[in-house]
């Protein structure tokens, strides 16, 4: 669409206005001075909203106004922008927009000049008014003169691919990141890509989760390897270290003097249990962040009950799973898979050396009924996740206790 108008200052308007499937608009103005003054222009653009929108309120998702500026990301909550009235930030190329969870208003301008971005907050009628905004360099037009300037805003979905390829096409510095993968970003990024492949082949996100968890087991199978055999010696380890405790009761130095004497002999190393446990929190983390904020796994089904990866499984054990005609509070939601996810815990840790310290025996028993109350919220895409890798490392320890004649 163009439209063409003139003012009473002697300039000629003339605005094309094109978008794409993407919901990516470019706005092309061309301005022609058919006066007798020069004339000083400016380029502008900004995204007005009305009122304080409601957001999920989660501390890993970031809702409300952010902006990319000489390569860094910027974020800012509402309530910062009402305390700060107003944020400048100057920027050589760069975007600004406004997002929520799926969906982003963005505006791009010309990646090659320098600009003045802001973060407005006002009130009108009693309600908050917030404004993201930018103005580049003056540029003078003299009579007979013209000059044409290319913008875009983007007013869409936030699909990974579709802002990289935006960034790609037009040079957009960091348009990804509004995607909120967060710290883990050098894992979120790669596993969404991963995990999108996998779909491409096997047709179902949930499919992909556990082929790439099998991809993941497999990645780590020589560390993993190496600490379920110390675990193993630990557990054949398990009826001595006992003995000492009960014949050194009264005498802590000496008992961990001969603890520690057993280790060495045995050359067994107590910490490396914890190695598959600390190895998975960042995956976790990341697997975590792709199912949340990713457009791509909203409304993905699985099988049977799972209709949505990204929220939590829909069943209940407190209405028998839905034979009994009433609702539970979400901490009550504690669903099929994730009652799998506490059973496969609780199987996991019968296989593992069993402290030898028993208050520490009954928090270790207390954990999977924890995480299973914990998980129950959590993405049904996660939960499933965590019960096959519990699955594949069930499967890898029983299969190292059996070749080493641990029973």
């Amino acid at each position: 669409v163009t439209l063409s108008w003139d003012n009473k200052a002697g300039l000629k308007f003339e605005r094309t206005y094109s978008i794409d499937e993407g919901y990516m608009a470019t706005v092309t103005q061309k301005v022609t001075n058919t006066g007798d003054k020069p004339t000083a222009l400016f380029p502008y653009g900004l995204i007005a909203r009305a009122g304080t929108p409601d957001t999920l309120g989660f501390y890993i998702l970031h809702e409300g106004p952010l902006g990319v500026f000489d390569g860094t990301l910027r974020e800012y909550d509402y309530d910062d922008i009402q305390e700060a009235r107003k944020i400048e930030v100057l920027s050589n190329g760069g975007w600004i927009g406004i997002t929520d969870k799926y969906w982003l208003a963005a505006l791009i301008p010309d990646q090659a000049e320098n600009f003045t971005y802001r973060f407005v907050h006002s009130i009108e009628n009693k309600d908050d008014r917030y404004q993201v905004d930018y103005i580049g360099q003056s540029s003078s037009l003299e009579p007979g003169s013209s000059i044409e300037i290319t913008n875009r805003l983007f007013a869409g979905a936030k699909e990974v691919k579709l802002l990289d390829s935006y960034s790609e096409q037009f040079g957009i510095q960091n348009f990804d990141l509004a995607v909120d993968f967060g710290w883990f970003y050098f894992l979120t990024k790669p596993f969404f890509y991963a995990i999108s492949w996998l779909n491409s082949y096997l047709g179902n996100f949930g499919l992909a989760i556990l082929a790439f968890t099998v991809l993941v087991k497999a990645v780590f199978y020589p560390l993993a390897n190496k600490s379920y055999r110390s675990m193993a010696k630990m557990r054949d380890l398990t009826p001595k270290l006992m003995t000492l405790r009960e014949q050194y009761s009264d005498d802590k130095m000496r008992l961990n003097q001969e603890m520690m004497a057993i280790y060495k002999k045995e050359k067994v190393n107590p910490a490396s249990g914890c190695l598959p446990i600390l190895l998975q929190i960042p995956v976790f983390f990341a697997l975590y962040k792709v199912l949340f904020v990713n457009i791509e796994m909203r409304h993905a089904p699985f099988y049977g009950w799972i209709k949505d990866l990204s929220v939590a499984d829909p069943t209940s054990i407190f209405n028998a799973f839905g034979l009994i005609p009433w609702t539970p509070p979400d901490f009550l939601m504690i669903g099929i898979w994730p009652i799998l996810m506490g059973l496969t815990m609780w199987l996991q840790q019968r296989l593992n050396p069993q402290p030898t310290d028993p208050v520490q025996a009954k928090v270790f028993m207390f954990l999977p009924l924890f995480f299973t109350f914990l998980l129950g919220t959590f993405p049904a895409g996660l939960v499933i996740y965590w019960t096959w890798n519990n699955l594949l490392s069930i499967a890898q320890q029983r299969l190292i206790m059996y070749r080493m004649g641990v029973k």
